[in-house]
């Protein structure tokens, strides 16, 4: 860091300064002094010499306006950048507050409370609101457009300061004594802040300045220390925050007056006189300290009384209130950049990310690479390589960060080439205070040791060597040395970045500024003045090979094809000796002017000599090498001729692939089509995810092509399952096909594939995936994969293992029944399966009968579970039952109910006996029939499965009901249930659970099950299997 004294202001009439502030977003400075004297001024540059640019150039007063309607002295200005408002207050604790019309400024608000004087005013972070603190401890909290939000009178203190946190959530009020306040934003007491810095401080101290570093520049590293609070008495600490147990404590030596930080937060300006031992007189001084409280800078400012310091918004200038004047500063910061192979290599930081970001910026080609390095300490190149240095980062790198004692190092060491990719890298636990680099060597020092690393370059090697390389720590390629003594002070000298730093992440390459070195320009004027043989002469006399390029580069402009030869030979430069000897088998002189030209890299001079020529396909030969597709193009349309479509292909493809380097897909997509480039095309839509073009692509490609493959993929890897399909079988790649549909979990097409291409594999695949899914007992995903691959069977058995599972579980019968209803429907489709296979077996040549048969014969013949065949409805039956009669029971129709209840006892093997026979007893007691109910008793009474305690309240219940009603039917009821084991078993309806003895009744089509007809004709469904009745 390099600072220096570069403008001085005064201030007529000799008033003196009492403040300063500088506006940082639109560059106003505005002072205040005795006498209500108040200021506002502004500074601009002068361009009018080219070769002064940045800070050197001079910079004249473009605004001096006195603002009147002070009396007092103004003590207290601070800027509302956000709002271009200017709030200023004076000895008598008047307040305005100014804005700027037409390019002067003018009265907005005026306020005087007219009982004490104000000490500060902050604005917040986004300008919506003002704090100001009055000397007698009155606060009061305001709106940018005037209003009054709370007041608040803290009683029995003497406030002295006031700044707002970074997120408007905390006030930090200082008070006369010393002491700093922590409140909320509505003005609440939190606590007491902790000041270490006083901790051996002896005698009264009061508060010379706090400023919270708002984080709008971004920090130098997470975490970053940014609330400063500095003493009178020289002492100040620094915190991360406002609870912060261990802060960074300085002791200035001086008497500050006022601090602040710069635009982003990584220098801090103290402003005040130094004290010096054993001597009366004191002299101004500005000192700079980095956020951890490390000195950076002293710089001594004339007069006697230092009053106040701003800081400018780029951090490049600082202004100074001294006695009558302001004076200005240049600061030439310590920037972290580098120059390597044609490429600068700069860091800075940006608000939104914690890390720095470090730009490669080719400025040959005007591109840039952006790389993000966390904690990045310095930048060192050499040649072709950049070293960045940081801090290790504990959460990455471990296993390559161990050396051999086994522990990792505190700070990295990363070689990387032009473009930002890391070449190799390295651990280590000393403090790299300084870096420096060779072609072949590190060097960093701390203060008490050195670090020696030859470093190695893997340009041949394989990407596993790579990683060998960087994890490996080869024998004598690390030194460390420790130093007792102290090192000696070295200086750098830096070229003047500040321009350049201004916009970082647009980097121009006005900034650039070419320097030759004495004895090279001396050369060059001497083969100007002299001519070539004596400078030839010369250069013999003190040869060096840059002088002889010069002297053959002059050769060649002038066509001395001789001496530009022997030149060449005495600079070592084989292309210069090839290039004359192409020149001299050239017969025409405007075709060496034009290779001359070209070599001196002017090659739109060049082009345009060729076209003179009528030689365009020379021309066009210099474009290509050049790798400039565009003007190739150009060159090739405007031709008065046909021009070769192969190198008009050619050219379209180039420019496909330029935009695809910098992933510029649509305008890649527009080349490649004129291009024919398929396979690129292919990748393109894939990117810009039109998959649209992409099925296009695919139909217009012809069968088995290679590229085909590939789009198959691509759609496989976003969930297309059917353009995946297509494409595999138009290169005729059936089994890609299947193992995409089984990986996107589209059985039902996989199987169908499968079964058209004659493979074997999907029963496997299908077993293998159901196993999967009922391990995670997802059994409803088994039972859809079954079903969607067709095979009903095992769907079924799952199914009905899981109504079986729930029964036992007793859940809602209604739920059961759906379940044993779903797992019929699956055998029932699998019996349509059975017979729609018989029928294509016999190509319709047996009649309906055979085929039947047939089918149930493979049935029989195929299935291992005859229950699930033969009785598939035979759970659905008993819970719709089960339901009905518990639904008839409650609706009043209990004789009905007890009938259906009676058809119940032929499902004991589906519902537990004790439920159906107490539903019997039940139903039978409510309508009377005291016989029935009697018989249910018994039954559950007898059933093995009751505990003592059960069968006990069973005995007791049944006594009770049976002494007072004896076990007979009090009225005749239909003997509608034939006697057991009769041979003639009629039909139930299943809508009102009793036998059917009418000749005509309805039946079902898929479950089978009757019903009378009056009854169904109130039903769109089937009430058992809810298939829609047609």
């Amino acid at each position: 860091m390099f600072i220096y004294l570069s403008k001085k202001i005064a201030i007529p009439n000799n008033i003196q300064l009492r403040c300063v502030s500088w506006n940082k977003e639109q560059g106003f400075i505005t002072c205040g002094g005795e006498d209500g004297l108040l200021k506002v001024l502004k500074l601009e540059t002068q361009t009018d010499d080219a070769k002064l640019k940045g800070l050197a150039a001079p910079s004249n007063l473009s605004m001096n306006q006195t603002l009147e309607g002070h009396s007092g002295a103004v003590q207290v200005v601070t800027w509302n950048e956000q709002y271009e408002k200017l709030t200023t207050s004076d000895q008598n604790g008047l307040i305005i507050v100014w804005m700027l019309y037409k390019g002067v400024w003018y009265e907005e608000m005026i306020n005087n409370r007219n009982k004490s004087v104000v000490r500060s005013m902050s604005w917040n972070a986004d300008g919506q609101k003002i704090c100001i603190v009055y000397e007698d401890g009155a606060v009061i909290v305001g709106s940018v457009d005037g209003n009054r939000i709370w007041g608040k009178e803290l009683k029995g203190s003497q406030l002295a300061h006031v700044v707002w946190s970074p997120d408007s959530k905390i006030l930090l009020f200082g008070m006369a004594s010393g002491e700093v306040h922590i409140y909320d934003n509505q003005g609440n007491f939190i606590m007491k802040m902790s000041i270490s810095c006083l901790t051996s401080a002896s005698g009264a101290v009061s508060i010379a300045g706090i400023h919270w570093y708002a984080g709008s520049g971004g920090y130098m590293e997470p975490g970053c220390p940014c609330l400063a609070i500095c003493f009178d008495n020289g002492r100040c600490q620094i915190m991360r925050n406002e609870n912060d147990e261990d802060p960074v404590c300085i002791d200035t030596l001086m008497n500050v007056v006022s601090i602040q930080w710069n635009h982003c937060g990584n220098v801090l300006a103290v402003a005040g006189s130094l004290r010096v031992p054993n001597m009366e007189k004191e002299f101004n001084v500005l000192q700079f300290y980095t956020p951890y409280g490390e000195h950076l800078r002293t710089l001594k400012v004339p007069g006697k009384q230092m009053s106040g310091v701003a800081w400018e918004g780029g951090g490049l200038r600082i202004g100074l209130a001294v006695d009558s004047h302001i004076y200005f500063a240049n600061i030439r910061p310590d920037y972290k950049w580098g120059y390597c192979c044609s490429t600068v290599v700069y860091a800075y930081t940006k608000p939104d990310r914690p890390e720095y970001c470090v730009v490669f910026w080719d400025t040959k080609n005007n591109e840039k690479t952006v790389k993000y390095v966390r904690s990045l300490m310095s930048i060192t190149t050499c040649g072709d390589f950049c070293l960045l240095t940081s801090k290790a980062d504990d959460t990455q790198h471990q296993d390559d960060a161990e050396v051999e004692s086994g522990s990792p190092g505190r700070f990295v060491l990363i070689l990387c080439n032009s473009i930002g990719t890391p070449l190799d890298s390295n651990y280590v636990d000393i403090e790299p205070l300084f870096v420096a680099m060779t072609r072949t060597h590190v060097i960093a020092a701390s203060k008490e040791a050195f670090y020696l690393w030859q470093y190695r370059v893997a340009k041949k090697l394989t990407a596993l060597e790579i990683n060998q390389v960087t994890r490996t720590k080869k024998e004598g390629r690390e030194r460390l040395y420790h130093i007792d003594s102290n090192p000696s002070p070295a200086a750098t000298i830096s070229p003047d970045f500040s321009k350049a730093f201004t916009d970082p992440e647009r980097p121009n390459k006005d900034n650039l500024i070419n320097f030759e070195i004495r004895s090279l320009r001396d050369s060059r004027a001497l083969i100007e003045k002299v001519g070539i043989e004596d400078a030839s002469q010369f250069i013999e006399d003190n040869p060096h090979p840059r002088l002889w390029r010069l002297l053959a580069e002059a050769a060649l402009q002038k066509l001395d094809l001789k001496t530009a030869e022997q030149a060449f030979v005495r600079c070592k430069d084989y292309q210069g000796i090839q290039l004359v000897k192409r020149l001299g088998n050239l017969h025409s002189e405007p075709m060496k002017q034009a290779e001359v030209v070209a070599y001196f890299g002017k090659f739109e001079e060049a082009e345009r000599m060729y076209v003179d020529m009528d030689r365009r396909d020379l021309a066009i030969s210099l474009r290509i090498k050049l790798g400039d597709w565009f003007r190739v193009l150009y060159l090739l349309k405007a031709s008065s001729g046909d021009c070769d479509d192969t190198l008009l292909e050619q050219a379209y493809n180039a420019i496909g692939d330029y935009f695809a380097d910098r992933q510029k897909w649509v305008n890649a997509v527009q080349y490649y089509l004129q291009g024919s480039n398929q396979e690129r095309l292919a990748e393109c839509y894939y990117m810009l995810e039109d998959y649209g073009g992409l099925e296009s692509l695919t139909m217009s490609l012809p069968e088995n092509h290679k590229l085909l493959v590939e789009i198959g993929q691509m759609f496989a890897t976003v969930g297309m399952c059917d353009q995946a399909v297509n494409a595999y079988l138009k290169c005729n790649q059936p089994k890609a096909a299947v193992d995409t549909c089984v990986h996107l979990n589209q059985w039902n097409k996989a199987v169908e594939l499968a079964r058209n291409h004659n493979m074997k594999e999907i029963k496997s695949l299908l077993s293998k995936y159901a196993s999967h899914l009922l391990e995670k007992n997802k059994t409803l995903e088994a039972v859809e994969l079954y079903r969607k691959a067709r095979h009903f069977l095992e769907a079924a058995k799952l199914m009905f293992k899981m109504a079986d599972e729930e029964a036992k579980k007793r859940s809602r019968p209604l739920r059961v029944k759906k379940l044993y209803v779903l797992a019929a429907h699956l055998v029932e489709n699998y019996h349509q399966q059975v017979k729609m296979a018989q029928q294509s077996k016999a190509k319709g040549k047996k009649s309906e009968a055979t085929l039947a048969l047939a089918g149930l014969l493979e049935e029989d013949a195929t299935s291992a579970d005859s229950r699930i065949i033969d009785n598939a409805w035979r759970g659905a039956e008993a819970y719709h039952f089960f339901l009905l009669s518990q639904r008839q029971l409650y609706t009043g129709n209990a004789e009905n109910a007890m009938l259906t209840a009676l058809h119940l006892r032929d499902y004991e093997d589906v519902i537990p006996a004790v439920e159906i026979y107490s539903l019997l007893a039940v139903c039978s007691a409510t309508c009377r029939a005291f016989a029935i109910c009697s018989q249910a008793f018994v039954c559950l009474e007898s059933l093995e499965s009751l505990e003592t305690d059960q069968r006990q309240q069973y005995e007791d219940l049944a006594l009770q009901i049976f002494t007072k009603h004896p076990p007979k039917n009090t009225r005749a009821l239909e003997q509608d249930r034939p006697l057991e084991g009769g041979e003639e078993k009629l039909p139930t309806c299943i809508v009102t659970g009793l036998p059917i003895q009418q000749y005509q009744f309805w039946l079902c089509g898929v479950c089978k099950h009757c019903a009378t007809e009056d009854k169904i004709s109130n039903y769109s469904c089937c009430p058992l299997c809810h298939s829609v009745i047609t």
